[in-house]
């Protein structure tokens, strides 16, 4: 039997995003450390002659390294000179995490440096500064490098997360294949994450070496290997510091589509870039991925992206902070659409568009054979069963307005122990494998069907209506007005069954998203080529 080779994930053009992200990476990494090194020389020296002053400043390096990494980054996300989403803040937060080894490699090893060794320098008649450059900097080179090397790889692991406020790189496969339970994506973001640390490790370590070797010739090779590393580590920093604006800034004819970071999603991003580039001339930048949706939400605001897809429902009780219509208003899911498209526009600036043609709101679900072997049906009907059960959700939905506090109000739930909190992708597994009893999916999900789930009817009806409606900065479509027909030639294209299908191409066949979308757009092309309805 012969494995399947490229396998279904890989396509050609996941091989260029690698490379891409791969130097965003880089230069995320390469800028903190430059910036880490040229806060910790400077301060490390300082110190270093002001003993006193070694233990605060330490303790303070130390203490940014005992908070949790995604923490530093969302803290980090509200400072508002940091400019929200982005670089910025993942360049500060990783900086702040190299700062600890460098100093401390610093620190320790000019203090390694003998009492003996700097008095036979001043003896020699060296000035103070001679002997730091001569005696001191080159037998603390070695903790020096040995800090820089830490920092360094540590860096490189750390700013995977760094995807998860929009910054790129390579944890953008990594959350992108947890989103879809993929773990050829998760391999194509970790192996090049690894390689990277493994290179720079090694060639500091070559550095190291190159810095340690004394000069065959001249009277001043002791003079200068002091000033060699001075020069280099110098250099290293402006040079990583201005790494940046080498990254290519988006054109005027550029469209930035963003998205969450969920299979769903995903897809409906990458379908709006296809449909962009498909009807304009204008090229398109894809931020996908970029969390939940108070940050996709401050993103399309700040114009950090054009546009994506939100949900009415999640406009309307999260964002808009309204409460759900009543059940008998006539046409809700109407009343939801006019209202929040109003509201986007008065109080954010940002265009609503009708819908895409599907609505995708919280699904209760279940084991299929456990609601057949109980005869239920209805959440009302499952609440009994909930104290003998465990639920597992999603982290947005733990916190929500609509999300599981309101639920188990109007429902009465009262499970066996608190709900475990997981990424959204994995609690369709981890309904269907038995770990937990309960969960919270989303109605077009295309793992339904297959792990033979059922959806629990809200009889309740404490969901409110939830038709994706793509949504758009109106500084943009007043720059691009073009944009406008493109986008509401989507209307009405994408039944749920259809919406569900997609999905499951993705989360079941293992098939790339722009393959999927790729492949709807054609058959969309030729049912109107053949005098079809579109």
């Amino acid at each position: 039997m012969t494995s399947r080779w490229p396998p279904a994930w890989w396509d050609g053009a996941l091989a260029g995003e690698i490379l891409q992200r791969s130097g965003e990476h880089l230069l995320l990494v390469g800028t903190a450390i430059g910036l880490a090194l040229a806060i910790s020389l400077p301060l490390g020296l300082w110190i270093s002659r002001r003993p006193r002053w070694a233990g605060p400043v330490l303790a303070a390096a130390s203490t940014v390294q005992t908070v949790p990494s995604l923490a530093i980054f969302g803290l980090l996300l509200t400072v508002p000179l940091l400019g929200g989403i982005g670089t910025t803040p993942a360049i500060v937060a990783l900086t702040l995490y190299a700062l600890l080894p460098l100093l401390r490699g610093l620190v320790t090893g000019l203090a390694q440096v003998s009492t003996g060794l700097k008095q036979a320098g001043h003896a020699l008649g060296l000035s103070e500064r001679q002997v730091l450059l001569r005696v001191e900097l080159p037998l603390a080179l070695p903790t020096l490098m040995a800090g820089l090397r830490v920092a360094t790889v540590i860096g490189v692991g750390v700013a995977t997360i760094a995807a998860a406020i929009g910054a790129g790189g390579l944890g953008v496969f990594i959350f992108r294949g947890i989103a879809t339970v993929n773990n050829g994506l998760i391999l194509a973001g970790a192996l090049p994450a690894a390689a990277i640390a493994l290179l720079a490790d090694g060639g500091l370590g070559w550095l190291e070496w190159r810095l340690a070797q004394p000069r065959a010739k001249g009277p001043s090779g002791g003079r200068r290997r002091p000033l060699r590393l001075a020069w280099g580590l110098a250099v290293l920093a402006l040079g990583a510091v201005l790494a940046l604006r080498l990254l290519p800034v988006p054109s005027a004819g550029t469209v930035r589509i963003g998205s969450k970071s969920f299979t769903e999603q995903l897809i409906l991003g990458e379908l709006l870039a296809q449909q962009i580039e498909a009807s304009t001339p204008l090229n398109v930048k894809r931020d996908f991925g970029l969390g939940g949706t108070g940050l996709i939400h401050a993103a399309v605001r700040s114009g950090r992206i054009d546009g994506y897809v939100e949900y009415t429902g999640t406009a309307w009780t999260t964002l808009l902070d309204q409460p759900p219509p009543p059940p008998q208003t006539p046409d809700p899911g109407r009343r939801v659409f006019e209202e929040t498209r109003r509201l986007y526009g008065e109080r954010f600036g940002l265009t609503v568009f009708p819908s895409l043609g599907f609505e995708n709101s919280f699904a209760i679900l279940v084991r299929r054979a456990e609601a057949r072997r109980l005869g239920i049906a209805t959440i009302s009907e499952a609440a009994p069963h909930t104290p003998r059960w465990r639920a597992g959700f999603g982290y947005e939905f733990l916190n929500r307005p609509d999300g599981f506090a309101g639920l188990a109000r109007r429902y009465g739930l009262r499970f066996a122990q608190p709900p475990e909190a997981m990424d959204l992708g994995l609690t369709y597994r981890a309904l269907a494998e038995g770990r937990v009893d309960l969960i919270a999916g989303d109605t077009t999900n295309g793992l339904i069907p297959a792990l033979d789930l059922q959806q629990l009817q809200d009889d309740r009806h404490y969901f409110p209506p939830s038709d994706a409606v793509p949504v758009f900065n109106a500084a943009t479509l007043r720059r691009r007005p073009e944009l406008v027909p493109v986008i509401e030639a989507l209307a009405g294209r994408i039944p749920a069954a259809t919406m569900q299908s997609l999905n499951a191409q993705v989360d079941l066949e293992g098939l790339g998203v722009e393959e999927v979308v790729r492949r709807w757009r054609l058959q969309q092309a030729g049912a109107v080529g053949a005098g079809g309805a579109p």
